[in-house]
């Protein structure tokens, strides 16, 4: 991805995140926190069960060496900005999705070098040592996920009825800016998708849809309801793609270990519309009872 293209996809989740903001008030958070078993079983989750599935998928799946650590190095990554997006349209817990990105965020910092690190091992036969950029990741995730999203709600609190007329255009431009990146996407890579597809389609999906659905399940077991479910199976299975590409070619200097990640970037859009459709099929037959 240029650096035109980065700084776009950048401005756009950074409006999205304003406008989820316009739809959260403080309650929001006061609740989740009042009742952590939600954020705890979130963060077991994506931190402990995802690594595993990961290392399921790239050690059982017949895939060359630098797929199976581009598999791992997307397992080690937090949520990011789309998941949040992503339960927003769903109508899930976003709340949930927003405190569980931030918390994942910031451990996966010191995460990532030690799974990345794991993978280079386990499947390249070599230990190189990676250090992430502590304070740059940081303001990383606050410029796009912490910060607009402080704004939008500082906008809702002293502007409410500006907030709630915006809520419902906001979601439209959302759903617009993510078939723009499907496309963009498409365009740019036209010439690599089928034989990038070919090599990691099947083992990126299945960590995708996989992940979600252990993530549902186990939030089902620990007796939470369906929308804190559905934001922990969202945050479980729809990572941040764009750091997963970003650790393989600056931070590992390696674009093979970077074809994983991007095909997951794609096709994350999709199962992602997928859940999107599904949830509000679902919460309507609620709002209908």
């Amino acid at each position: 991805m240029d650096q035109l293209a980065t700084i776009v996809l950048g401005a756009s989740l950074f409006i999205i995140m304003l406008g989820m903001g316009l739809s959260l008030v403080t309650d929001d958070f006061k609740r989740v926190l009042v009742y952590p078993k939600a954020v705890i079983v979130g963060l077991v989750s994506q931190m402990i069960l995802l690594p595993l599935i990961g290392f399921a998928i790239a050690s059982f799946f017949d895939l060359r060496p630098e797929i199976a650590v581009g598999i791992m190095i997307l397992a080690a990554c937090p949520g990011g900005a789309t998941s949040n997006l992503i339960a927003h349209m769903s109508k899930a817990n976003t709340a949930l999705s927003v405190t569980l990105t931030a918390f994942s965020s910031f451990i996966t910092i010191l995460t990532i070098p030690f799974i990345v690190n794991f993978a280079l091992g386990e499947f390249m036969d070599r230990n190189e040592v990676i250090r992430l950029n502590v304070v740059e990741t940081i303001v990383q995730v606050m410029v796009i996920t912490i910060i607009p999203v402080i704004i939008g709600m500082t906008i809702r609190k002293y502007k409410t009825a500006f907030a709630l007329k915006m809520e419902k255009p906001v979601r439209t431009a959302s759903g617009v800016v993510i078939l723009l990146v499907i496309v963009g996407l498409c365009v740019k890579e036209r010439e690599n998708i089928i034989p990038y597809i070919q090599e990691a389609g099947l083992a990126s999906l299945v960590l995708n849809i996989g992940s979600m659905l252990v993530g549902f399940y186990l939030a089902k077991m620990f007796k939470l309801n369906e929308k804190s479910a559905l934001s922990i199976a969202i945050e479980s299975g729809i990572q941040n793609g764009t750091l997963g590409v970003s650790v393989a070619v600056v931070l590992l200097n390696n674009t093979e270990f970077a074809i994983a990640p991007a095909v997951y970037g794609l096709l994350m859009f999709f199962t992602g519309g997928f859940v999107i459709y599904w949830a509000n099929k679902r919460f309507a037959k609620y709002v209908e009872r």
